[in-house]
């Protein structure tokens, strides 16, 4: 037991969804007869689910800062139904199209973020009124039509890394960028356990930072050889490059930033936040601002990957997002969450609905299975209270049983930083 929680470095609940995440693609693999991981299925389930982890990268911000966006899907869907009638009508390049989606994405979320950071309204409501309002917008703009795009633009949404080199039954840049990958992971764990020493502290045993990191570099691997291998013309999707850049941007943000830590600060304790110097009102703003510029990136890429916008884009998609931010951990009552879990929890429900289609399970049903699974993830955060503060039927159930909480429960801050240390820890950055 020891030896497993030196592995896990106390980030139980992460590692748990990780295995959660394995179990569930070991079962359908077995279910589906070795369906699940093949090159084909892989890319696919990427290629369709890949604007929901986008959505989850933004979210999780949102709910760490102690808020909700419930408007996401429609500003996707209008910015995708402006962008599609700009490029058809103005004749727009389609790198021009995208800045044009950007820029109406930050417009739309400095309108939202203004209302909730400096008029007071709760994000809630706001995004409520927006999820109306840019739905109803979508339909006015493109008449309620479904609007093509050019085969420009949708690479973006349906396009491959490029074949390079010789023939060598692989995609030759699919592998490259995963070697590269590979590089990187173990530089890092190198460089991570050289900086322990030379501050003083004292690193994990060897072994352990080596079954991590060959653990990860096996994952990279395989995962390389399943995007490489594809049916000609194919390889790693375009829409998961876009990804992965955003979570090692995000992930360093969120973790390594003055801005990311005012984030967790807002989210854990607002009000001590600002006696430490912390400007809330613009931290809100910002996190509402960039929720809808990835939301409008992730309307864009879905666009692209179904050659048209269409006025029951985005649909759901809120709910989707939320979910997965959900399952990868974050507290219901905000400050604790990260970036790669919500991703971890957004690929659990995209293994879980791909595995149910590929088993011919109806839509009903698997929608019932979506929901238990929610439920019983957050229940369980609730139970073991492993990360920060607890969420709020956590608390409620606290304040019954009369059980004070412990004081070396991690909180909000920081992935891991307790909330009494809120002012030492922005001072100090």
């Amino acid at each position: 037991m020891n030896a497993l929680k030196q592995l896990v470095s106390g980030n139980t609940r992460q590692f748990g969804m990780i295995f959660a995440l394995v179990a569930l693609i070991v079962l359908f693999q077995i279910l589906t007869g070795g369906l699940t991981l093949t090159p084909d299925n892989v890319i696919n389930l990427f290629n369709g689910n890949s604007y929901i982890l986008i959505l989850a990268i933004g979210m999780v911000l949102v709910i760490i800062a102690g808020h909700i966006d419930l408007s996401v899907g429609s500003v996707a869907a209008f910015a995708g139904i402006v962008v599609a009638l700009a490029m058809r009508d103005l004749d727009l390049p389609w790198f021009v199209g995208i800045l044009l989606g950007l820029a109406l994405g930050a417009a739309i979320g400095a309108w939202q973020g203004f209302w909730v950071a400096y008029v007071g309204i709760p994000a809630f409501i706001v995004t409520l009124a927006g999820m109306l309002l840019f739905r109803g917008a979508n339909q006015f703009v493109g008449k309620s039509n479904t609007i093509p795009v050019s085969e420009d633009f949708q690479y973006i949404g349906a396009g491959y890394l490029p074949e390079i080199g010789p023939d060598t039954g692989f995609n030759n840049l699919t592998v490259l960028v995963g070697l590269l990958a590979v590089a990187a992971v173990i530089v890092l764990a190198v460089r991570r356990r050289q900086r322990d020493v030379k501050v003083g502290a004292t690193p994990p045993p060897l072994w352990v930072d080596g079954v991590k990191t060959g653990l990860l570099v096996a994952a990279l691997l395989f995962a390389t050889n399943l995007f490489a291998a594809g049916r000609p013309g194919t390889s790693f999707p375009i829409p998961g490059l876009i990804l992965a850049v955003l979570v090692l941007l995000y992930g360093f943000v969120s973790a390594r930033t003055v801005v990311g830590r005012h984030v967790y600060a807002v989210g854990g304790n607002k009000h001590a936040a600002e006696l430490s110097g912390v400007r809330s009102r613009r931290i809100d703003f910002l996190v509402m601002m960039n929720m809808s510029i990835l939301a409008a990136l992730a309307g864009m890429i879905f666009v692209g990957r179904s050659t048209g916008s269409g006025p029951f884009d985005g649909v759901g998609w809120e709910l989707d997002a939320i979910a997965a931010v959900f399952i990868g951990g974050a507290a219901v009552s905000g400050g604790v969450g990260t970036v790669v879990g919500s991703v971890i929890g957004g690929l659990v429900m995209a293994v879980l609905n791909n595995g149910l289609q590929l088993l011919g399970v109806g839509a009903d049903l698997t929608q019932i299975i979506k929901g238990l699974v929610l439920l019983i993830a957050v229940a369980l955060d609730v139970y073991n209270k492993r990360q920060g503060k607890p969420s709020i039927t956590g608390l409620l159930m606290s304040r019954f049983s009369g059980k004070p909480k412990p004081d070396d429960e991690p909180t909000p801050l920081a992935p891991q930083t307790a909330k009494k240390d809120t002012s030492e820890l922005i001072h100090s950055e």
